[in-house]
């Protein structure tokens, strides 16, 4: 444990008898002063005999220091000699390794020409051989050392290459050149490479085509290879899956035959491409190419797409330093007669298509389609001039048939959508911005323009005057429907016409067609406004149907039992069938604009019609009933203009009850303050009491 001096003395005092108070003891500080003095001397002795061993130690470890520096010394100078030692050994083993080196070359000197010699000889010897005509060494009778036959051979056949013809029939070694044993010797080798296939021996077609390679039917033998690989294996319905799996499979084999294995699979690939698939597109797509333009394309965009599926399939193998445009031109060889005029088969397929679902829609309804107007903007203002002025000309009778019919969208912009998929996968790149736009305008026309277009102005015509009962308003559904349609057509510009043509010039040309097509419709739109003439022409034949004198001036003034009038529950019944028929066939702002209108001229209707009743004091009550109705009505717009006119409305209802004496103060009321004082005479007038003088009086 660390020492602490004052504890130590603590325990000393403790344990001294009369050092404390312990068993009732009496303190005796002499008895402690003594045992402190003699444990001082104790302690000094102590310290000395310790410091003595100390200072012999030290001694001792300074005398061993000195010895072991002394051996360290003696070790160092020992190392120093034996790397001296080391580097003339060193010097001497480098000595001896140059002087052998000289023998092996002095010794490679010789013993090169004396190969080489030999080597003439025994090509001298077969020469002769040749010459005699007498094959007799073993080496071209024993079957089995075709290979030491096949050197000797690419030897003498070089050597009889080098020399002039005439002396070449001099030496009667004609043999020696083609057609002689080199060839015969040539095609033995093929024939034992084509076995060896068949057998599958891989170590004897490496064999053999180590040998063939230095003779000129290398390529024959790469040729047969290649030939004999396909044999069986085409044998399914889908010749792209057997073309995959089979460069599969050579690729890990070639490698193990061949010493160029990339390319022997890219003259593989190039022979499976340019036979078995040419062949196979050739026939799939003839036999439609001029009877059935959709199978045509259908079969073409689909052999185009497995074929580039093929195409990344074989990006994985090694076929040499530019693969991806070696397999491009093997595909553009297959498709580049069917690629050219694509876009045009595309096209006309799409006319006929598109013009026939829309004929044959046309025919399910029984109606021949008939030009209306000539659909300028010019033509259509006077058409609207035209409607505004009275007596109106006969309108169309749809019978309540828009024209317009989700399942011809659909199979128009599906036909569309398909087209638009092959046209990215067939278009070059270069073309492909303008063949979309292409596409795009067929659509436009069929859809927007044929459809679409056709079925606004159909609605249009068939709009009735606004004197007209019981009119149908068929306008809102067509327009209901041309909203969700183009809901429709966006959705497939946003999803497959603008990945095409995002970064060309046409982006600019398709977004200002699909502008003139927006502001085309929109202006027919707006001339559906006459609809609101038939809507407020309708609520004037209810009231005028319903709405009786008495109602405001009643007989019986003590007797009245009714809320509101009839007239009102039939109008703000219609009205708010109408609101919401508006609010289901439009969408955004649109719905805004369209209520707010109608709010205003409702508000003009009733404005009008109260105007035409005097009002007893009880018919103002019933007056201002029915205006809080109409109210309530006017509430379901959601437009603050027209809940703010129908409130002052409400106010101004209140000058036909309120006492003479205070119609000067509802007049200075909040909301009426601001009305022309005429409109608020006007009011007073309708009063039955007001020829009183009393009356007037208050009121001038």
């Amino acid at each position: 444990e660390p020492f602490v001096a004052d504890e130590y003395i603590e325990r000393l005092a403790w344990r001294t008898p009369g050092g404390g108070s312990r068993g009732g003891e009496a303190f005796d500080p002499k008895r402690l002063l003594e045992e402190f003095v003699n444990h001082i001397q104790e302690l000094q002795v102590m310290d000395e005999r310790i410091q003595r061993k100390v200072e012999k130690l030290e001694q001792q470890c300074q005398k061993e220091a000195k010895e072991f520096a002394k051996k360290v010394q003696e070790l160092q100078k020992s190392n120093q000699v034996a790397f001296q030692h080391f580097q003339e050994l060193d010097e001497h083993i480098s000595y001896v390794a140059t002087k052998v080196c000289h023998l092996g070359d002095q010794l490679e000197g010789v013993n090169t020409p004396r190969q080489r010699a030999v080597e003439a000889q025994k090509l001298m010897k077969y020469f002769n051989e040749f010459l005699d005509g007498e094959l007799k060494s073993d080496v071209f009778t024993n079957s089995e050392k075709i290979k030491e036959a096949a050197d000797i051979i690419q030897k003498l056949h070089l050597i009889a290459q080098e020399l002039p013809f005439d002396s070449l029939m001099d030496f009667c070694c004609y043999p020696l050149s083609s057609p002689g044993k080199y060839h015969d010797l040539e095609c033995q080798l093929i024939q034992e490479f084509t076995s060896a296939q068949r057998r599958g021996e891989i170590s004897r077609m490496r064999e053999v085509a180590a040998v063939l390679l230095h003779f000129k039917g290398y390529s024959h033998c790469v040729d047969v290879y290649i030939k004999q690989c396909q044999e069986g294996a085409f044998l399914r319905n889908d010749v792209f899956e057997d073309a995959a799996i089979l460069c599969q499979r050579v690729n890990k084999q070639v490698g193990e035959v061949f010493s160029n294995p990339e390319t022997v699979l890219a003259k593989l690939i190039q022979n499976i491409f340019e036979v078995k698939l040419q062949s196979y597109v050739k026939d799939q797509l003839e036999e439609h190419r001029k009877s059935d333009a959709e199978q045509y394309l259908k079969n073409l965009y689909d052999l185009y797409t497995r074929t580039t599926n093929l195409s990344s399939k074989l990006m994985e193998f090694n076929l040499g330093t530019d693969k991806q445009t070696f397999l491009s031109k093997l595909i553009k060889s297959i498709f580049i007669s069917y690629l050219e005029n694509y876009i045009e088969v595309e096209i006309g397929y799409l006319k006929t298509r598109s013009a026939m679902i829309l004929q044959r829609y046309y025919d399910s309804k029984n109606h021949q389609k008939r030009s209306i107007g000539t659909g300028g903007i010019q033509d259509l203002k006077e058409r609207i001039r035209q409607r505004t002025n009275l007596p109106l000309g006969p309108s169309i009778d749809t019978h309540g048939e828009t024209f317009l019919s989700q399942e011809v969208v659909v199979n128009l912009l599906q036909e569309t959508k398909q087209a638009f998929e092959r046209c990215h996968r067939l278009s070059d790149p270069s073309d492909l911005p303008k063949n979309a736009f292409r596409i795009f305008s067929m659509l436009v026309e069929f859809l927007c323009t044929e459809h679409i277009d056709y079925a606004l102005e159909t609605g249009l015509a068939g709009i009735p005057s606004s004197d007209s009962k019981n009119a149908n308003l068929y306008f809102l559904d067509v327009v209901h429907q041309a909203n969700t349609i183009f809901h429709l057509f966006d959705k497939q510009f946003n999803d497959h016409l603008m990945p095409l043509i995002s970064s060309s010039p046409k982006l600019s040309e398709c977004l200002q067609k699909k502008k003139d097509i927006i502001e085309q419709m929109e202006v027919k739109l707006d001339m559906g406004i006459d609809t609101l003439n038939c809507m407020i022409g309708q609520m004037k034949h209810i009231l005028a149907a319903e709405q009786k004198k008495t109602d405001f001036k009643p007989e019986d003034e003590n007797n009245v039992l009714i809320q509101y009038t009839n007239a009102c529950v039939k109008v703000c019944g219609y009205v708010r069938k109408q609101v919401e028929k508006i609010r289901n066939s439009m969408d955004g702002k649109n719905v805004d604009t369209v209520l707010m209108e109608l709010g205003v001229r409702f508000h003009r209707l009733i404005y009008e019609h109260l105007q035409q009743y005097s009002y007893s004091c009880m018919g103002g009550m019933l007056a201002i009933c029915d205006v809080a109705e109409y109210r309530k009505c006017a509430k379901d717009f959601k437009i603050a203009l027209v809940l703010q006119l129908f409130d002052t409305l409400h106010a101004l209802c209140n000058l036909l009850v309120v006492a003479p004496d205070n119609l000067k103060q509802v007049c200075s009321g909040e909301q009426l303050a601001n009305l022309d004082k005429n409109i608020l005479h006007s009011f007073v007038q309708l009063r039955v009491d007001y020829r009183s003088a009393r009356l007037a009086r208050h009121f001038s």
